[in-house]
């Protein structure tokens, strides 16, 4: 994978929605010793999910919402509970912002899944405290191939 895109990816900054209100987060933080420390949320396992902007090229927002509304249908009639966040540039100066959908207790292989289907290059799962970034996109790099990061909370 292009390594300025990869640093975008871990840099991108995820807006969660929590029982604690709203988290803040990228996955470019240090290792965490004590998960315990983390926001709920983050303890959990989930999957960040989008089907704007397949293979990042930039489609007109009402077939990127179209799309993004399918995604939703589809991981509900999956039975998973699915909450809207979003992701932004960490760079102040910057205006993309990408809604998402925060998927509870999706598997990676499902996740990884959704996707292929939906052209993406990522998704990002987490389980156990531990997200990764997962290939979707063989033309990125390898199927599959994981890129773990850590949790850092944004204030």
């Amino acid at each position: 994978m292009d390594q300025n895109l990869l640093r975008s990816y871990f840099s991108t900054i995820y807006e969660l929605p929590s029982s604690d209100g709203l988290i803040r987060t990228s996955i470019d933080g240090e290792t965490i010793n004590d998960k315990s420390t983390l926001p709920k949320i983050l303890n959990s396992n989930f999957a960040i999910l989008t089907a704007y902007n397949p293979r990042s090229m930039l489609l007109p927002r009402r077939v990127n919402e179209q799309r993004h509304l399918v995604m939703r249908d589809l991981l509900i009639l999956g039975c998973y509970r699915v909450e809207a966040c979003v992701g932004f540039d960490d760079d102040p100066d910057a205006s993309w912002r990408e809604p998402s959908w925060l998927v509870h207790g999706i598997e990676r292989q499902e996740a990884l899944d959704f996707g292929r289907t939906f052209r993406q290059n990522c998704i990002l799962h987490s389980q156990d405290a531990q997200p990764e970034l997962v290939i979707t996109d063989p033309t990125c790099d390898e199927l599959g191939k994981t890129y773990p990061g850590n949790w850092r909370v944004r204030h």
